[in-house]
């Protein structure tokens, strides 16, 4: 039985076809040296040796540089295109590995907001399927830092930032969630009674003066007139949410997390804070959002 043999030969370099490309680009062999950081020689003998594999000149000159002959008009066309489909190829990689590997976001939240909030925040894309989600906790300017590094996506905060020198940042309501008071079943009944000036008779726990909100209760109880016992003040809403619920005290907390109130602390509700409104942001470095998760987060229809 009579098998034909396959032709195994080696292809003819790309490298060498790369180097003409770039001669032809720049039309002449010291430019294409200049631009690849090489000696001309080195060039010039690689263009050579690729009109040895090919059999035919691809180059003539013409006054002080070169132009293609008709072989090389030819062999521009197919360069061409490999060079071109070549650029693509790292994208196109990258692409196909995010496909299989999920979209990944990268969220900075500010240590101000309330941490029962930020899961209403994310729920437009907590049930992505394959999403790498990865949350950062820090504070307010060290998270515009990492966002200006590119390491986080998008920042959840609860204030939109002053200027920042060097920095141009984006950004766009989230959305604001009304604040009402939450008590523990042992001090529910005498906090419920005369309810907003019970505060000055039932322990009171409170949010830190880097909240944002802090100011904002402040100024509620100036207005109601009540003189609140406040016997601690939390860096942390989850801290305070735990301490509350441990019957430590009374405490305001955004309307968004009544649920997990209710059900995870067994907290009843003694009513709202009448005209006082958390609120939240979405801070970016780009005007117009890339990440596809980032704008599901946004209102319809918003933009940074």
């Amino acid at each position: 039985m009579i098998r034909k043999k396959l032709n195994m030969s080696v292809p003819f370099n790309y490298r060498h076809l790369y180097y003409f490309w770039v001669v032809a680009k720049e039309g002449g062999m010291a430019r294409a040296a200049d631009r690849l950081g090489m000696a001309v020689q080195t060039v010039s003998a690689q263009v050579r040796e690729l009109e040895r594999e090919l059999g035919c000149s691809l180059l003539k000159p013409a006054g002080r540089g070169l132009v293609l002959t008709e072989a090389g008009h030819a062999a521009m066309k197919e360069a061409d295109q490999i060079f071109q489909l070549g650029e693509h190829l790292p994208e196109r990689v990258r692409a196909a590995a995010a496909k299989r590997q999920g979209l990944r976001l990268a969220v900075g939240i500010s240590d101000s907001l309330p941490k029962l909030v930020v899961r209403h925040l994310l729920g437009p894309v907590i049930h992505e399927p394959d999403m790498h989600l990865l949350c950062m906790e820090k504070e307010f300017d060290d998270l515009l830092a990492d966002l200006a590094l590119h390491r986080l996506d998008v920042v959840l905060t609860d204030r939109m930032p002053g200027p920042h020198p060097g920095l141009k940042l984006y950004g766009h309501s989230l959305g604001a969630s009304p604040v009402a008071w939450y008590a523990p079943a042992e001090w529910y009944d005498k906090a419920i009674q005369g309810f907003p000036h019970s505060l000055a008779e039932v322990p009171v726990l409170l949010p830190t003066a880097h909240a944002s909100l802090r100011g904002r209760l402040d100024q509620w109880f100036e207005r109601a007139g009540v003189l609140p016992h406040v016997v601690g003040e939390f860096h942390d809403s989850a801290l305070l949410a735990t301490f509350g619920a441990a019957g430590m005290g009374v405490f305001p907390a955004a309307q968004w997390a009544h649920d997990k109130m209710v059900s995870r602390y067994q907290l009843q509700c003694l009513g709202v804070c009448e005209g006082v409104e958390e609120h939240f942001y979405a801070l970016g470095t780009e005007k117009r959002i890339q990440h596809p998760l980032v704008q599901r987060l946004l209102p319809q229809g918003a933009s940074f």
